[in-house]
């Protein structure tokens, strides 16, 4: 027999029971789950085409933007980390941006055949579920949780009240199926004796989370490092084991990421840091807080505390049992118990960032991470986001917690787990009402007046603003034109991370104006001088505004610059002949 051989453990077996009884506990598990991420997106299933969050519309426009992506990549098999249909002639660095291609590239059938505003819905309910679930599987199987307390664990990680915070328009921070996995996966390694088949299993989990959410793939292994950490002699005795499973990984990681990681820090449209988003941190009184998004929660709270990037909303019954069942673990010795309270108090502490948030105030006294230096990559993340292994420990504190306590105690236990968890179970988000696409984008119309390479200029142009409509033209059409401006992230004038366009074009501050004003203003032949250059920077070949009353000021402003329009169905359009520009 081999020295690997020796090393092999007998496989263990499936701790959800043999046969009928694991597939009953799996069928229960999954419809739990699906039912609640149903239940969650409630306000959105009768309507997909017509219901946006009013949260973050212009977040879950720029998700469906994404969604298109994927598709046209897929169609066209073209470089899926830059984009030349949005922010055109720039186009836009699709690695620094979130561009979850670990989402959108197998979902490209689904959006293809359904279109963008429907797959979205069906990627929300998919990623909350599955999060849910892979969660509760690996509770299960490898840590050893009882079947009902997996259940409560996973139905925690991937429905928390934060969790559900983000599925307001950012389903890339509900899609973490991937990082239990992760966990799992890393945990193991030099446990089992097959170090090369559980280095490039660990690494193509890797390489997959780096395209669906890199921040959230940085900041789990940052947790696992520190859980190896406080377990050090566990994870010394695996010696070699362990140092060539994690060589393997970061080996299969490295060679397949190199290139998009080398891309989105040097390629086209490339920026270093985010200043305005590192300074985020989480907001200790939100732990205490219920969140808008529960039974127990009001509006009042996301009036006061708020903010999309809050990542607890715990409740406080919630948080005095995780602190309870925390000290309880680590005084019984539990070997998971140490690493659970190490990760509670270091992430607890550094997701509140280096300047302190109090009840929704920034302060001006430093918060923990104020002595650290702003590097890449972590001057890319938002420190609120640490929060996240708090959500992640505090599942399996629940899921071992129904177990925890000695027999005379269970009861009551189980008794808190459930009163400190029934305030949080979710309700359907927010859904608001917008216009359908109109018919000459739907129909496919707009061909006949846009040539192959060139540029199609919705007005109000696309933006976080009054051309998240605009934008969303571009998504429902898979792509098939450009469009200038958008809402993406690119660098400004000095290299660092801005949201949008280095600059606004003369276009957009005159739409802006006339907005700000409420009535069109009188254009002067420099306007439309520079209306005219900003079409032939753009290489466009046709103007449209939406014929909806609401839309009148625009349609004003664009007849001034650009002369009398034609009505082609439902928009007003205005063609850019070739001669307009000169070669």
């Amino acid at each position: 027999m081999t020295t690997t051989q020796q090393q092999r453990r007998p496989r263990t077996p499936d701790p959800a029971g043999p046969g009928p009884r694991r597939w009953v506990w799996i069928t229960v598990a999954t419809l739990f789950y699906v039912g609640l991420a149903a239940l969650v997106a409630a306000k959105f299933l009768g309507a997909p085409a017509i219901a946006l969050s009013p949260h973050l519309p212009g977040d879950q426009t720029w998700f469906e933007w994404l969604l298109a992506h994927g598709a046209y990549t897929l169609q066209h098999l073209s470089n899926p980390l830059f984009s030349a249909q949005q922010n055109a002639p720039d186009g836009v660095n699709m690695m620094a941006n979130t561009s979850v291609l670990g989402v959108t590239l197998p979902l490209a059938p689904v959006t293809l055949l359904a279109g963008p505003r429907v797959t979205y819905v069906i990627w929300l309910m998919g990623a909350l579920a599955a999060t849910a679930a892979t969660t509760a599987w690996v509770l299960r199987r490898h840590a050893g949780a009882s079947p009902v307390g997996s259940l409560l664990g996973g139905a925690f990680a991937g429905f928390a009240p934060g969790v559900i915070h983000h599925a307001n328009g950012q389903p890339n921070f509900v899609s973490n199926f991937l990082l239990p996995l992760i966990v799992a996966a890393a945990l193991r390694l030099g446990r089992t004796g097959r170090w090369l088949r559980d280095g490039v299993l660990l690494g193509l989990l890797v390489t997959w989370q780096l395209f669906i959410n890199e921040e959230m793939l940085l900041i789990t292994a940052l947790a696992c490092a520190v859980a190896v950490l406080a377990r050090w002699r566990k994870f010394w005795e695996r010696g070699a084991g362990f140092l060539r499973g994690l060589g393997v990984t970061a080996a299969v990681a490295g060679v397949l990421c190199a290139y998009p990681i080398f891309f989105q820090f040097h390629g086209p449209g490339s920026f270093r840091g985010m200043p305005a988003f590192n300074k985020w941190g989480e907001d200790p009184v939100a732990y205490l807080t219920f969140s808008r998004d529960t039974l127990a929660g009001t509006s009042a709270a996301e009036a006061e505390i708020g903010h999309t990037e809050m990542n607890s909303w715990f409740g406080w019954p919630l948080t005095l049992l995780v602190i309870v069942l925390a000290i309880v673990a680590v005084r019984r010795r539990r070997s998971w118990g140490k690493p659970v309270a190490v990760l509670l108090g270091v992430f607890g502490i550094l997701s509140l960032g280096p300047v302190l948030r109090l009840g929704g105030t920034l302060t001006t006294l430093p918060g923990p991470l104020a002595v650290l230096p702003e590097v890449a990559p972590l001057d890319m993340l938002m420190p609120a986001r640490f929060t996240f292994v708090v959500v992640g420990v505090t599942a399996v504190l629940l899921a071992h917690g129904w177990d925890l306590l000695p027999p005379l105690w269970t009861a009551g236990a189980r008794v808190a787990t459930i009163a400190a968890l029934v305030p949080i179970i979710p309700t359907p988000v927010p859904a608001g009402h917008r216009l359908p696409p109109p018919d000459f984008i739907a129909s496919g119309a707009w061909q006949s007046y846009v040539t192959p390479g060139s540029t199609l200029v919705p007005l109000p142009l696309p933006d976080n603003g009054a051309g998240i409509d605009s934008l969303s033209w571009n998504a429902t059409a898979l792509h098939g034109f450009r469009v200038p401006e958008g809402y993406f992230l690119g660098p400004d004038a000095s290299g660092a991370g801005h949201a949008g366009p280095v600059q606004l074009s003369a276009t957009t501050q005159l739409i802006s104006a006339a907005s700000a004003a409420g009535v069109a203003p009188a254009v002067t032949d420099a306007d439309r001088a520079a209306a005219r250059a900003d079409l032939c920077r753009w290489h466009a070949s046709a103007v449209v505004v939406r014929s909806e009353p609401g839309y009148d000021l625009v349609r004003q402003l664009a007849t001034g610059l650009y002369g009398p329009p034609e009505l082609v169905r439902d928009v007003w359009l205005w063609r850019v002949p070739p001669t307009a520009c000169p070669a």
